[in-house]
């Protein structure tokens, strides 16, 4: 799919869609409680319903209805279940360890970039708990029920091993510490999960990096849930609001345990008009003035902070982004090739970008299949000069498949074909 973008401010306002990191988790124990919880969504995505069908796969009912889903949870496992987990990193690392929980034998496939993704220190932990594992990366077949126990895991590689196992060690029967070798890295995205657990009565201390679970805790469904509102994907159209009219989201909780609402200082520090409230967010347009931030708590933000910094006047640092090359693409190398494809001018370090602000003449941009830099390319539109062509634009499908329809309500022309 090819998107034409031509080049149009963007103003006025749209909902926030429902938050992917947050419908993961609550999709997943709504599956592992007992009865039936309702989910209040109006939107899903390619990520959520890959999570959605291999709870299906592993025996949940899920019903989806408009305004959301109705899960029954797992009652009876079903034997050998396959797992295709389509790309979605958050479901294959938070379904793995919840699978060998519930079943002896459960299949795993995936597809694009989803196999060469990190997965080996989580496999690591799990063999040392009774697993084992047909081959080292997908397609692979697990054997062996996870018991409880001790682990011990890098907190630097992915938060999302910690969260499958957070999510999974409570049908355990043993008592289980998780302990981190190293500083965790992304630790909104585990207050995220904390917060999940809390919602359905499950118990976990934490005390100097060691995370607690008792075995064999029953996981209550608390009845009818809101998905938080999505401030990855907010992300996008907020930094419209930076370089055209002022744009007002509806839908976000300034107390959300999102660790991208990270997005609103990081438009105050370019310099644009952000107004916060409990009911709306607005970001309104100012002379923006390049800036260094470091990525390393909310990694999602940096392709939407690279277009900022090419709009900015001066250059703009975008630091502790190593873990950026792990993504759906080598997000330092796909943001840099968008920008320059584009007219801009950035540096690509090993965990770094450095971006030099100036004028964008627009021209054809690969998504590299990423989500984040189609969506990242089609806010660039709005500053340049000249139409900008996206290939392998339903990328967006990913996390976001409204996203050209709320582009074109706020006054965008883009076509898609």
């Amino acid at each position: 799919m090819i998107a034409r973008i031509t080049p149009a401010l963007l103003g006025g306002s749209v909902p926030a869609i429902a938050s992917k990191s947050d419908a993961h988790r609550l999709l997943i124990l709504a599956a592992l409680s007992q009865g039936e919880t309702r989910l209040l969504m109006e939107q899903r995505s390619e990520d959520i319903d890959a999570t959605i069908s291999c709870l299906r796969a592993l025996g949940a009912e899920i019903e989806i209805l408009p305004d959301g889903v109705v899960v029954r949870g797992i009652e009876h496992p079903n034997e050998n279940p396959l797992l295709d987990c389509g790309e979605s990193g958050s479901t294959f690392r938070f379904l793995l360890p919840v699978a060998a929980a519930l079943c002896e034998h459960a299949r795993f496939t995936g597809s694009g970039r989803l196999p060469e993704r990190p997965i080996g220190e989580l496999m690591r932990v799990m063999q040392a708990q009774g697993v084992s594992f047909s081959a080292e990366q997908l397609p692979f077949t697990t054997t062996g029920r996870l018991a409880g126990g001790d682990f011990s895991l890098p907190g630097n590689v992915s938060s999302q091993y910690l969260t499958g196992l957070l999510l999974a060690l409570p049908l355990t029967q043993r008592d289980s510490t998780i302990s981190l070798t190293t500083r965790l890295e992304s630790a909104a995205y585990v207050e995220i999960t904390l917060h999940a657990l809390r919602r359905f009565g499950v118990r976990v201390r934490v005390e100097d990096g060691v995370y607690a679970v008792s075995g064999g805790q029953g996981i209550q469904s608390p009845g009818t849930l809101r998905v938080d509102g999505d401030w990855s994907n907010a992300a996008f159209f907020l930094a419209a609001g930076a370089l055209g009219n002022p744009v007002t989201m509806t839908g976000l909780s300034l107390d959300s345990p999102q660790g991208d609402k990270a997005i609103l200082d990081a438009l105050r520090k370019f310099g644009a008009g952000v107004e916060a409230t409990a009911e709306t967010v607005t970001v309104s347009p100012a002379k923006l003035t390049g800036c260094t931030i470091d990525v390393g708590e909310t990694p999602d933000l940096l392709p939407i902070l690279a277009v900022l910094g090419a709009c900015a006047a001066g250059e703009t640092r975008l630091v502790n982004a190593a873990r950026l090359r792990l993504k759906e693409s080598d997000r330092l190398a796909s943001v840099s090739a968008m920008l320059r494809a584009l007219g801009g001018t950035v540096t690509e370090l090993p965990d770094a970008l450095v971006i030099t602000g100036g004028a964008l003449a627009g021209g054809t941009v690969d998504s590299c299949r990423d989500h984040r830099i189609a969506m990242s390319a089609a806010i660039a539109a709005i500053r340049c000069a000249n139409e900008v062509k996206i290939l392998g634009a339903d990328a967006v499908n990913k996390s976001y498949p409204a996203f050209y329809t709320d582009y074109n309500q706020l006054g965008g022309h883009a076509d898609v074909v």
